[in-house]
């Protein structure tokens, strides 16, 4: 079993930046893909970011590409998004996933632990 927890949203303005973290908890969370999702009001979930379980290999979505990274910190059972250059756009709650099987993969369906998610506001 694996919680995850997130943190570092917030309010920021168009062009600035916020790190997102992601705390888990459990001890084989270093076997497991992260990724990233968000959603926005009115909007289905959206695939952001993933990154495998060592940490090696990353994928992102195009809307967010060259803006945002991803980081894992195996040590301190946390994940990262960093995001810069923000854009209104990017307004949503983001929710931080694991999933079981390793891989690169962007559907939500293929993740098994969500966490509860954190506001990201970005004003005009």
């Amino acid at each position: 079993q694996v919680q995850l927890v997130e943190s570092g949203g917030g309010l920021v303005q168009t062009g600035g930046s916020l790190r997102l973290s992601c705390a888990a908890s459990g001890r084989t969370f270093s076997r497991y893909a992260m990724g990233w999702f968000r959603q926005a009001p009115g909007k289905e979930r959206e695939f952001v970011a993933t990154i495998s379980w060592r940490g090696g290999s990353t994928h992102f979505a195009d809307s967010v590409k060259g803006r945002f990274t991803i980081s894992r910190d195996i040590a301190k059972n946390t994940m990262y998004l960093q995001m810069n250059s923000l854009k209104p756009e990017d307004t949503a709650v983001y929710y931080c996933a694991a999933q079981v099987i390793p891989g690169l993969r962007s559907g939500a369906e293929n993740y098994d632990y969500w966490g509860q998610g954190t506001q990201v506001t970005v004003s005009s």
